[in-house]
């Protein structure tokens, strides 16, 4: 599928079988999306992401921060991060989401690039703490990046450039048939915050 950005707020699928990816377009003005993102760079309390594969640690160039309603115990690469309690900002831009989503979250994972020679190589949000056919809401400030799904059996692939102030939202069977990835791009020099809205389920 070709590359597109959204203009019309018009929702999309981008896949075209086996799941949902909803394309909402831009959610928030210009000028939001711009406070967000300077606020939410200057106040988040950012960390080196440290992942573990094939027993080596790796500690990547971005950063990362894990945040929810409570300090939920979030794993993932073989390693655990607990939730601080959702800032100010972060409320406020959950019940955006969920209003135009028209789903609940509890936690929120943000990623921060520094530019487009960070990126996240494939994989699948498919821990067993947010569920089966988890709802993953995305919502993108600072650089448009290019974001894209890769079907796990038939290959088939599928993108979109996501706009600052936009929202993906990933729900049905996405996380089992389909990968997703975020492509280094050496033509991007501004960084870029996304938040990946989400619902933990908790058991006991």
């Amino acid at each position: 599928m070709d590359l597109f950005s959204n203009d019309s707020n018009e929702i999309i699928n981008l896949l075209p079988y086996e799941g949902v990816a909803n394309y909402h377009g831009k959610i928030l003005k210009q000028s939001e999306a711009e406070a967000y993102f300077d606020c939410l760079l200057k106040t988040i309390e950012w960390q080196h992401d440290e992942i573990v594969i094939y027993g080596k640690r790796i500690i990547t160039k971005r950063e990362v921060a894990w945040y929810g309603d409570e300090p939920y115990l979030y794993t993932y690469s073989n390693t655990t991060k607990q939730a601080r309690i959702f800032t100010k900002e972060l409320w406020e831009l959950k019940k955006i989401v969920e209003d135009a989503s028209g789903a609940t979250f509890n936690s929120c994972l943000l990623n921060l690039y520094h530019s487009g020679e960070e990126g996240m190589s494939w994989h699948s949000d498919d821990e067993a703490c947010f569920g089966h056919n988890a709802t993953i809401a995305s919502l993108s400030l600072g650089a448009e990046r290019k974001f894209s799904f890769k079907h796990k059996k038939t290959k088939q692939t599928a993108s979109v450039i996501l706009e600052n102030g936009s929202l993906l939202v990933m729900k049905d069977a996405t996380q089992t048939n389909w990968l997703h990835s975020l492509p280094k791009s050496v033509t991007v020099g501004k960084a870029r915050i996304n938040l990946t809205f989400r619902r933990m389920i908790l058991v006991g």
